[in-house]
């Protein structure tokens, strides 16, 4: 969130702050005012916040979003109700939920639209749920609204042991597809292969444009999901089937890409674009929420996934948020296998405003 507008009373809740896009200085953990929610809005006590490169990006300015100063990172946060504006119909303090948000996830408390919150079962843990609204969502919006995928298609994903790469090689399994993972590493290999990959390329044993081609009879693969863009874009044009689809996802390589329109008119193939935040209303020029139905029966279908198992996110680290920027750090390592997390509020901090929620208790910190 763009740090909106304050209750004016005591300050308590504490968040990180940033004043200044690519001055690290000038990103600081601070205490707050309490957010206050809106008539549609819910007031959330965060327990579990995604660290992504997109938040690393925006801090840094590099970004193709520049927020409005100053601001408070994370677009992805789960934890208990604690307060719901007057026309909010579907929650209550006390209940579980997850949401995805423009900003606002590296705090103690958020706020987030209706529309865009989404009760989680008991059964599952804040920090798997947190992932489901934004990294998962965008995968599932990916491979079946955008990608149209059916069953028994090929699916190649790149970036497999990303968070978004994950979630593709996950959610494609779940919709039925064969999927074809790469990866650098036997450690990353077998991490794909542990989330439901059917064949992992290691590209550095082999380049992956002839090993796909050579697994398909020649056909190549009927969707491509490429979070990484550069030459692994280039590459894919020449491995995609004909009528295919190939989902460009981001630019992880640092490479954005241009597509030859000779080889789209020799291929009948499809190159599509995927902007999760559409559908959650994000847009800055008369936003509304797209097709808000199906992005609720789309989460409530991924978190039933979850709850039998289907889908298994991982995290890599769980950081304070006080140690918000080792949690940035760390998405450099080249080693990294899932999700990195901060932890905003412990468990029994947030029973506690729960509680307090519950019984009407103005909450304060300990």
């Amino acid at each position: 969130m763009i740090l909106p507008s304050w209750s004016g009373k005591e300050q308590r809740v504490r968040a990180v702050v940033c004043r200044e896009l690519g001055n690290e200085a000038a990103v600081t953990v601070e205490t707050v005012p309490d957010p206050v929610a809106g008539e549609s809005d819910v007031r959330i006590a965060v327990c579990a916040s995604g660290v992504s490169l997109a938040n690393r990006m925006m801090l840094a300015g590099t970004y193709q979003i520049r927020p409005d100063l100053p601001f408070v990172p994370g677009t992805e946060a789960s934890g208990v109700v604690i307060g719901c504006g007057a026309a909010v119909t579907r929650f209550r303090p006390g209940d579980r939920v997850t949401t995805g948000i423009r900003h606002g996830g590296f705090a103690e408390q958020l706020i987030a639209p209706e529309r865009n919150v989404f009760a989680i079962p008991d059964a599952i843990d804040h920090h798997v749920a947190m992932q489901i609204p934004m990294v998962y969502g965008t995968a599932y919006g990916a491979l079946k609204w955008r990608a149209r995928l059916e069953a028994g298609e090929t699916v190649l994903v790149h970036g497999a042991v990303g968070d978004s790469g994950m979630a593709a090689v996950e959610v494609a399994r779940c919709l039925g597809g064969r999927v074809i993972a790469t990866a650098t590493t036997e450690a990353k290999a077998a991490a794909c292969r542990r989330h439901g990959a059917d064949v992992v390329i290691n590209l550095w044993e082999q380049p992956f444009r002839e090993a796909v081609l050579a697994m398909t009879e020649g056909r190549g693969a009927d969707v491509v999901f490429d979070p990484v863009g550069g030459a692994v874009f280039a590459e894919s044009l020449r491995c995609i089937a004909p009528e295919g689809r190939l989902v460009t996802m981001g630019f992880v390589s640092g490479g954005v890409p241009q597509v030859p329109a000779n080889i789209l008119l020799v291929k009948n193939f499809d190159v599509i674009g995927v902007y999760w935040g559409y559908y959650l209303g994000w847009e800055r020029v008369a936003p509304r929420p797209r097709h808000p139905d199906r992005v609720r029966s789309s989460m409530a279908e991924m978190l039933a996934w979850c709850e039998h198992g289907l889908l298994r996110p991982e995290v890599y680290g769980r950081f304070r948020l006080d140690d918000f920027r080792a949690a940035l750090d760390a998405l450099v390592d080249a080693n990294i296998i899932g999700r990195v997390a901060l932890s905003p509020l412990t468990e029994p901090l947030i029973e506690q405003q729960r509680l307090a929620a519950l019984a009407g208790i103005p909450i304060t910190r300990p």
